[in-house]
């Protein structure tokens, strides 16, 4: 009996086995494309008028955390909520939010 199970899992083994396909490495024939935050840290002297106000607006009791800002000229600001939570906005020079995808 012992014959038997033995003989029917080495028969399932090679069965299994000789379907399995190799994986053969065709090489990187693929372009990527990188998309990274390019924002550097700056100082929150660099905001201009229109964003000062916005924030003022939409976060009256928030503190800033920290600024960036990329060659777009749009902000990445890290915002700390008066409960103490951080949240990281987005905001271009003129004053409009956006979200970044």
């Amino acid at each position: 009996m012992k014959r038997y199970a033995i003989l029917a899992l080495v028969a399932i083994g090679t069965i299994f086995n000789a379907g399995a396909k190799d994986i053969i490495n065709l090489g990187d024939d693929y372009s990527y494309v990188v998309i990274t935050d390019d924002f550097k840290k700056v100082s929150s002297k660099e905001l201009t008028p229109p964003v000062v106000e916005e924030l003022l607006k939409q976060y009256p009791t928030s503190k800033l955390g920290a600024v960036y800002k990329n060659s777009k000229g749009e902000f990445k600001l890290i915002m700390v909520l008066k409960s103490g939570t951080r949240r990281t906005v987005y905001i271009d020079s003129y004053g409009n939010w956006f979200k970044k995808k």
